[in-house]
């Protein structure tokens, strides 16, 4: 078998380490940062030879992937130049920062033949996958209604120890609407297979915090998608609270699934219609109750697997690019999805700022009309 050697731009990149190490002939050869005591530093602790500051000069060694772990404004210029160089890429969420950016990568991924996955790991963790089969098996009977909250405050990062002004005081919190969607729409669009999100509308309490950024204390998107279904989307990045970052709920005709809130003693848990649970007195049991339903590479994940990171998910995430590499197969999370679940943020900018107006969701396919990329008001 081939040994994929693999190119990881940018600090965040370094989650995906164990899980690439723990793949059978994979190996990191190079990493890229600008910051040259960080790239030393990280370099010598992981025992990484080819060490680079610019990102092209790691692209004309003899990589076979990347992983573009950088800000966010980075990720479409920087993939679109691993592609032409022929590297496949995993790339860190979001796709992309604006709508033209999404069509420039759809048709760079599509030109070049190569692999693009984005690494939108929330999907993978143990409680979105179990709940995934147990939607494919029935228990919830005909779902119809979703919710994702990314609740995490981030104000300790705005600013660099000297200062200075970071990018997410522009990128992520210098603009209005849903700025990072994906934690949120992609696990809940996995349980909804098949379908695709077709509008958008953003409602905003408007901006009440105090860093003098622009980002809205809140946004709730409500996506309608082909099939009809519902999805409620809210993240928060700047209001004071706890963390709660990986919040879901799923209601159907015969049960619903809720995931816990972040401390507190809470647990996932479910609810589901029965002789002895009937409508109108239901009651709640532990989610763990339905581990037989957990997918078997997970039951049978390894310590080192495990190790890598939400209960295996960061293992399985790198496990999924590298078959696709492997097998000349675009894996699940494609450039597609990657760029419809991206623009639930970049539409809803539009949405917020014009009265909550609702947003149309471009199809998103292989080979799309130049007259459909395109958004109008």
């Amino acid at each position: 078998m081939k040994k994929i050697k693999i190119g990881i731009a940018g600090s965040r990149g370094l989650s995906t380490v164990m899980g690439l190490r723990a793949l059978p002939d994979v190996e990191i050869t190079a990493l890229c940062n600008l910051d040259e005591a960080t790239l030393d530093a990280q370099a010598k602790e992981l025992g990484v030879a080819h060490k680079y500051r610019v990102f092209e000069d790691m692209l004309a060694s003899d990589i076979d992937a990347v992983v573009i772990a950088t800000p966010m404004q980075c990720h479409v210029p920087q993939a679109i130049a691993a592609l032409e160089a022929g590297k496949h890429v995993m790339s860190e969420v979001t796709a992309g920062v604006t709508m033209d950016e999404l069509w420039w990568l759809i048709e760079t991924v599509e030109k070049s033949g190569c692999i693009y996955m984005m690494a939108e790991n929330y999907i993978y963790t143990p409680q979105v996958q179990m709940v995934k089969e147990m939607v494919k098996a029935g228990l919830f009977g005909d779902t119809y209604y979703a919710e994702g909250m990314y609740l995490h405050n981030i104000d300790g990062l705005f600013k660099y120890p000297d200062g200075r002004s970071t990018w997410r005081s522009f990128w992520q919190c210098g603009k209005r609407g849903n700025f990072y969607p994906t934690h949120s729409v992609g696990p809940v669009m996995n349980w909804f297979p098949g379908d695709r999100i077709t509008e958008i509308t953003t409602y905003s309490p408007g901006v009440y915090n105090e860093l003098g950024l622009r980002q809205d204390s809140g946004t709730t998107t409500m996506c309608r998608t082909e099939g009809g279904k519902l999805l409620n989307i809210r993240v928060d990045c700047t209001s004071p609270r706890p963390h709660n970052m990986t919040y879901y709920q799923l209601q159907g005709t015969k049960g619903i699934f809720q995931a816990a809130s972040m401390g507190f003693g809470d647990r996932d848990k479910v609810s589901f219609l029965g002789a002895d649970n009937p409508l109108g007195n239901m009651h709640w049991e532990a989610l763990d109750n339905y581990r037989d339903y957990l997918p078997e590479r997970y039951k049978a994940a390894t310590a080192e697997q495990n190790a890598a990171g939400h209960g295996g998910g960061d293992f399985f995430i790198v496990e999924d690019f590298i078959n696709a590499i492997r097998t000349n197969t675009q894996p699940e999370i494609d450039v597609y999805k990657a760029c419809e679940w991206t623009a639930v943020g970049l539409l809803s900018e539009l949405s917020v700022t014009n009265g909550s107006r609702t947003m149309q969701m471009p199809h998103f396919r292989k080979n799309m009309p130049l007259e459909e990329k395109k958004i109008t008001l």
